[in-house]
């Protein structure tokens, strides 16, 4: 067997710190340097970026990040495997060779393809109609494997899963075949914690207290070994801490279900453990694994059409009749809501009785209007919140200037099967390989039933207290709904969460916006935690939605925030 390969991941989304890869490279021994571009919005980005010029459609920033480590990786034996090639990743695995010349570099470039399905749409359900302007299907691990064991330095991919960045590299490093289920479902779990950078080190962590080194996170680290276990790190006298919750949180952060469905496997995260080994390692073992669905995700993206904001100030008494004068005068001036397709109106209340400066008496209205047409919600909208100013109530300003439309998307989950996509690498030399697929169960992978645990109350003496005073949360989105991981520290706050956070009780808490929607509660006793999905609070993805929160970052904050009885046995006293 080989020694744990050592896998670093300098980029966690397009535009993440630009000095995060010389910093990985310059900072210790690492095998594989990866970068991790693309998220659903980030292919709406990138389509637009190719609609202008055909030739982009790739994470430019790469080149920058690249050229400052790229004659240190070939020095070194550092291989390089990177998403950043989003909707054109041979227009990028082209600028690198030229990049490398400009160098006087002789590199070795491969790139993957076959994501991209806007060619032929007809093999996805639910039928698309219309034309996405993106529409990538999740391709896995197994072609950037041959790209390396075909000599590549360099492997650039479109749209693979996130964790396929890591799991291709140990693949390849160690020599696993497809059914090799455990092994690749622990290297996927290694590829989930370390995909969103410092994420997995410190960064977004809700124990402010723990993180007690407040430098820059340095980024994460995962050394996997030949049976799949990993030990998360980072490299040392870098900043952030690597933790059993630091894990815990990414391990939750963005699923649903905890069969984590891939393209190469399905991994269970009901039955993974994790062990602190020592400072700032973070050790990932047990975990199972069986084969991947039938289907590939895909991600539809389409301009929907136009929108824009204007948001009113409203400052001391009367806030809420100043805020039903100014909504009714605006629409009474723009001719009534009905000639928009959509419109949001939010009273985002900031103020408070007596306040002790100017701006802790106000609050904001915020008025959102969206329409097919352009002219509707452009410029003639925001103009004609101005016609309040000396007409409407007192105290009338805004946040900004009267401002123009913005094109929007929306985004749109799908499946595709698998024979409907070819999976291609392309090697150095030019050579083609199709990639085949693994064995896949004719399931969706193997929702075991992982939901509510029904245990009994914890008995005891309670008083009010937030509850993030026993859990951790970290949550985001998925298309238009919201995940929330919840999680203890301990097995008596787990007991005590388990029971007390229904399904009932987080709808609760979690305000009205999400009355009447579909909530899911999934355990994950192993970690001591909880995820929560929330269908449907997004709308149609975060292009689209109308929320001031639109990717849904801060909810899990939002919920610790929130005043329950807690056992004072959990409380100390």
């Amino acid at each position: 067997m080989r020694r744990p390969v050592r896998i670093g991941n300098c980029s966690g989304f397009y535009g993440d710190r630009l000095a995060a890869a010389k910093e990985m490279v310059d900072g210790g021994p690492i095998d594989v340097l990866t970068g991790d571009y693309l998220a659903e919005l980030t292919m709406l980005i990138l389509a637009k970026a190719q609609a202008k010029d055909p030739a982009t459609g790739y994470a430019t920033t790469f080149l920058t990040q690249l050229e400052q480590v790229l004659g240190t990786c070939l020095d070194r034996g550092i291989k390089i495997v990177t998403n950043a090639g989003g909707l054109n990743p041979a227009g990028l695995a082209a600028a690198i060779r030229e990049l490398a010349g400009r160098l006087g570099l002789t590199v070795r470039v491969a790139h993957v393809e076959g994501d991209d399905l806007r060619g032929n749409l007809s093999a996805i359900t639910p039928a698309v109609t219309g034309k996405p302007v993106s529409a990538n299907a999740y391709l896995g691990g197994w072609g950037i494997a041959e790209a390396l064991g075909g000599g590549a330095d360099v492997v650039v991919t479109g749209r693979v899963t996130d964790a396929s960045l890591v799991a291709g590299p140990a693949a390849w490093w160690h020599g696993w075949a497809p059914t090799d289920w455990d092994a690749l479902a622990g290297a996927v779990a290694a590829g989930h914690v370390i995909e969103c950078g410092p994420q997995a080190t410190g960064g977004n962590y809700a124990f402010l207290h723990e993180i007690t080194d407040r430098r820059y996170p340095g980024f994460p680290i995962a050394e996997v070994a030949a049976d799949g276990s990993s030990v998360i790190t980072k490299h040392d006298d870098t900043g952030g801490l690597v933790s059993v919750g630091t894990v815990t949180a990414q391990l939750l952060y963005e699923i649903a279900e905890p069969a984590y469905l891939g393209p190469d496997v399905t991994a269970h995260f009901d039955t993974l453990v994790l062990e602190q080994e020592g400072p700032d390692r973070v050790r990932i073992s047990g975990v199972q694994g069986s084969p991947p669905p039938a289907t590939l995700k895909v991600a539809l993206n389409d301009v929907s059409g136009f929108r824009n904001t204007m948001t009113l100030v409203l400052t001391g008494l009367d806030i809420e009749e100043k805020a039903a004068w100014a909504e009714q005068q605006l629409f009474d001036v723009l001719g009534g809501r009905e000639r928009f397709a959509g419109v949001d109106v939010r009273l985002l209340r900031f103020d408070r009785d007596d306040a002790p400066g100017n701006e802790q008496a106000t609050a904001h209205l915020r008025i959102t209007v969206k329409d097919p047409d352009p002219r509707k919600v452009g410029r003639a909208f925001s103009n004609a919140t101005m016609e309040l100013a000396l007409a409407g109530y007192p105290g009338f300003h805004t946040t900004t200037p009267p401002t123009g439309e913005s094109a929007y998307g929306v985004y749109r989950p799908a499946a595709v099967p698998r024979d409907a996509v070819q999976h291609v690498v392309v090697l150095p030399d030019g050579e083609r390989r199709t990639i085949p697929d693994p064995p896949a169960s004719p399931s969706t992978g193997g929702d075991r039933g992982y939901r509510h645990e029904h245990r009994a109350a914890v008995p005891g003496e309670t008083r009010p207290a937030p509850l993030g005073t026993v859990c951790g949360a970290r949550s985001g989105d998925k298309g238009g709904n919201a995940n929330i991981g919840l999680w203890a520290r301990d097995d008596a706050g787990y007991a005590w969460m388990s029971a007390y956070l229904t399904v009932e009780r987080l709808r609760d808490l979690l305000g009205p916006e999400a009355a009447g929607l579909e909530i899911e509660r999934f355990d994950l006793p192993n970690l001591r935690a909880l995820n929560v999905v929330v269908h449907g609070l997004l709308g149609e993805g975060v292009a689209s939605s109308t929320r001031p929160d639109p990717q849904a970052k801060g909810l899990g904050e939002y919920v610790r925030s929130r005043i329950v009885d807690v056992p004072i046995t959990l409380l100390g006293g």
